[in-house]
């Protein structure tokens, strides 16, 4: 069966994206990271042949067409409800085989990351990619029944989201039969603290790949 990838994004509309990053930053800024996160993810994983890439956005009505980075991915619709209400009906979109949704505000994020984590899935029923702030950046089912919890709900139904208990709280909901793995521990950026970290990497990265340049050219 087919590997599945979906990012899981917002449409890229000035004051609609990462809302709390552009309270601090300005909603400008916000939307020029949102961008660029897209436009990596479309480098660097999206178009990986080992797995098939959609692309879950809210709102319902934006068009395909708009999203000039990932713009010859498949979409699907993230539909109403919460956030684990939405998570679960792209999961339930989908055809059979292996899936893993990943957020779009993962500056790290690699096609390795996503390689290890549908690996983890060979061996276990679920996979997370922990986030640093108590969250998860990846999370990934091998069988599209186990959305069902023990108890008839979806496996995100009472998680406290936007909280340091996330993970915890979505650990706790697949009960205690579940065969669980996990992948590398990544940082998302939703404040501006985050935002100018990732700038200072940027440019420390580029401040190398320069002086490597340079060298290679004496």
């Amino acid at each position: 069966m087919n590997r599945h990838l979906i990012i899981f994004t917002r449409a890229p509309q000035l004051g609609r994206v990462k809302r709390r990053l552009a309270a601090e930053i300005g909603a400008l800024a916000a939307l020029r990271f949102h961008r660029a996160m897209l436009a990596r993810l479309a480098q660097g994983i999206a178009s990986d042949r080992r797995w098939k890439t959609w692309v879950a956005i809210t709102p319902d009505d934006y068009p395909a067409g708009g999203m000039a980075a990932l713009h010859d991915m498949a979409f699907v619709r993230q539909g109403q409800g919460d956030l684990g209400d939405r998570m679960a009906r792209c999961f339930r979109s989908l055809p059979p085989g292996p899936a893993i949704l990943v957020g779009s505000d993962i500056p790290e994020i690699s096609a390795p990351h996503i390689a290890d984590a549908f690996a983890a899935l060979g061996r276990n029923d679920f996979v997370f990619g922990p986030a640093s702030d108590g969250g998860y950046w990846l999370v990934g089912l091998r069988l599209r029944r186990a959305l069902t919890g023990p108890h008839g709900k979806n496996l995100f139904t009472g998680v406290r989201w936007s909280g340091p208990d996330v993970l915890r709280d979505t650990i706790k909901a697949l009960g205690p039969r579940a065969r669980i793995g996990f992948t590398a521990t990544l940082s998302d950026v939703d404040n501006a603290a985050d935002y100018h970290h990732w700038r200072r990497l940027c440019s420390s990265r580029r401040g190398m790949i320069s002086t490597k340049l340079q060298g290679l050219n004496r």
